[in-house]
């Protein structure tokens, strides 16, 4: 197949996923066009043609995609147009966003060639899976990226559906009661409100975070330019000491192709 464009589309907010997802397009393609959910529009991408290549990469919350993520994945509408699906988890589990993920895909008119679950730093615990992707990660990364590029130089339009891990009806949405916190180093800048997916950051005031719309996406913590935002407090510490003790084993990507 000879391809116009090779789009790679991911919502990021703490960066892993945009680092896997760029390093998929990197083998596939040297000319990519990012499409990124986070600071980007996510008005309707309706160019994306049967000769182009979608790259799409997902963190997972709680083994889905972040449903806030949804109406931009149905933004993108292909036309047999194949695709390349990618989630990204803090080493617990991915439960059924892979599946999710790839079945929005197939109802926007995208046929999904390859599909990735990623394993990177937890977001929250960062102690689980620190400094992941590592080496042997990015290896693997690279392997699979190889493995879709050469079914890309072979499709023609129609590819077999995947089998891919999960379950249908996928798991319910879980909300993750722990959100951050502003500390009084603040410099009230409004990084962290204008960058926040959901607007749980009050931009008059960023000592408030509204937890029932904060999603725990991290985004606040990792675009704050003196590190002002963090998980901090009893409730946090406790979690975080059972998290560690339950998924510090290291677990290794998986993929279908």
């Amino acid at each position: 197949m000879d391809f116009n464009r090779v789009y790679n589309a991911y919502f990021s907010p703490s960066g892993s996923t945009k680092k896997i997802t760029s390093a998929v397009a990197s083998v596939i393609s040297d000319t990519i066009t990012s499409i990124d959910f986070l600071n980007g529009p996510k008005t309707e991408l309706s160019g994306i043609d049967k000769n182009d290549v979608l790259i799409i990469g997902m963190p997972v919350f709680a083994g889905r995609i972040p449903q806030v993520c949804v109406p931009y994945i149905k933004n993108l509408k292909g036309t047999n147009t194949p695709a390349v699906a990618l989630v990204v988890y803090g080493n617990r589990a991915y439960g059924d966003a892979l599946l999710e993920l790839c079945d929005l895909l197939d109802e926007q008119g995208f046929r999904v060639i390859g599909a990735g679950a990623f394993v990177a730093e937890h977001s929250l615990f960062k102690q689980v899976a620190h400094g992941r992707p590592d080496n042997e990660d990015f290896s693997q990364i690279i392997r699979f990226a190889s493995v879709c590029s050469q079914k890309l130089e072979e499709f023609e339009g129609f590819s077999e559906q995947l089998s891919i891990k999960g379950s249908r009806p996928y798991s319910p949405p879980r909300k993750i009661s722990i959100g951050p916190k502003t500390v009084s180093k603040c410099s009230d800048c409004g990084v962290c409100a204008k960058l926040c997916p959901v607007g749980a950051i009050d931009y008059r005031d960023p000592f408030k975070t509204d937890i029932d719309k904060c999603i725990s996406c991290t985004a606040c913590i990792a675009a704050c330019p003196i590190g002002a935002r963090s998980f901090r407090g009893f409730k946090y510490n406790t979690a975080e000491k059972v998290f560690i003790k339950k998924c510090s084993s290291r677990i290794e990507p998986e993929w279908f192709t």
